[in-house]
């Protein structure tokens, strides 16, 4: 591990240790992953402009984040199932959090219940729900939230449907993982995923468990069932239906242009997640740190934005904050680590991205997180 520096050689540890298949579900993107790259490409064209002689012998990364105070200006996005990763699942990410002093994101397709992460972590904790066919359930889910205190809600709004991920397609990759001829050398060479999946190969969505016996068919059937509920006919009138029933921190993700950032702003919305969505969903969307400028021109100081997206360096950290975003997401950074080593991984990712942040403020002459502006950028 004291070989991992950053987040790209935690990258190649989790290649080398996860089958092929579990690794490219999580680091592919959709048809010609222009987008997926573009997401991290895009902050080499912003450059940093330092401020000498100031005094940085105390530099403070310390925000405060949809209502929360939390240690830097860094949220660990929602990922879908992250038990396929590791056998650890959802529990090492947040308790790695807490520890940092993070906010942790879970996600509606996760491994591990609303119930279960609140009885692990006491850290500042966000759920991302959609708004579903079925609004009995998503009204479930905001009670569930409210019971287990919470402290926002993260609606998608990207996903009317499926995008194109054709390396899922190459690699063979099926729900829960199969160990079929095709995929026998991939999963033999990965001994320690292997074991532990064979120990322990529970893989369900455990916030929708409960309404697999309407349909009685595994978790396959009930993978469809939730494939069903999403609704293409959502609109920002249901937004503000959920914004009335949640009444706290509600954040839009999957936003991208200033138009519909108005939109959500009028609909209730407290924040804004700036997202692509890992460049998964609409190929040659925007680099999501592109959109930030154009965004906060049109919204002002009503909304928080967040990018989300392309995330790998502490500085990108910086540039993204100094263009007018007030904190950033994480999602495969804090994926490779996990499935590096558990919860001592993730640990290690963040502690990298915050020391990182930490070395490219003092070298601007920036002591604040709050005083980053765009006379940083050149």
């Amino acid at each position: 591990m004291a070989k991992l520096y950053n987040v790209n050689t935690f990258k190649r540890a989790a290649k080398k240790r996860l089958p092929a298949p579990i690794y490219h579900y999580m680091a592919g993107g959709a048809d010609d992953e222009i987008a997926l790259r573009e997401n991290i490409s895009a902050f080499d064209h912003y450059h940093l402009m330092p401020k000498q002689l100031r005094d940085v012998s105390v530099i403070n990364t310390k925000s405060k984040i949809l209502g929360k105070e939390v240690a830097a200006p860094l949220i660990l996005s929602p990922t879908g199932m992250s038990r396929l990763f590791h056998h650890d699942k959802e529990f090492a990410v947040a308790k790695a959090a807490e520890k940092a002093g993070l906010y942790y994101g879970l996600s509606t397709m996760a491994s591990t219940s609303i119930e279960q992460i609140s009885d692990v972590s006491a850290g500042p904790k966000m759920f991302q729900i959609y708004i579903l066919r079925d609004r009995g359930l998503t009204t479930e889910f905001v009670e569930r939230c409210k019971a287990s205190k919470f402290d926002a809600l993260c609606l998608t709004v990207d996903t009317a449907m499926a995008g194109n991920r054709e390396r899922d397609i190459v690699h063979g990759l099926t729900i829960p993982p199969k160990f079929g001829l095709k995929s026998l050398l991939s999963f033999a060479s990965c001994p320690y995923w292997s074991l532990n999946f064979l120990l322990n190969p529970r893989l369900r969505l455990e916030n929708v468990i409960h309404r697999v016996d309407a349909i009685k068919d595994g978790n396959m059937g009930l993978m469809k069932y939730v494939n069903d509920q999403f609704d293409r006919s959502v609109t920002w009138d249901d937004v503000a239906w959920l914004a009335s029933q949640w009444e706290g921190p509600l954040v839009i993700k999957g936003v991208q242009s200033k138009e519909d950032a108005l939109l959500a702003k009028k609909a209730g919305a407290t924040a804004l997640m700036i997202s692509n969505h890992g460049g998964r969903q609409l190929e040659s969307a925007p680099a999501a740190v592109d959109c930030v400028r154009p965004i906060r021109d049109a919204v002002g100081s009503d909304l928080e934005l967040i990018v989300d997206g392309g995330v790998r360096r502490g500085n990108h950290v910086a540039k993204a904050l100094a263009l007018g975003a007030d904190a950033c997401s994480i999602g495969r950074p804090y994926l490779y680590g996990l499935a590096a080593n558990g919860q001592s991984g993730v640990e290690q990712v963040l502690n990298i991205l915050i020391s990182e942040l930490k070395r490219t403020m003092t070298l601007m002459g920036c002591r604040d997180v709050s005083d980053l502006d765009e006379t940083f950028l050149s």
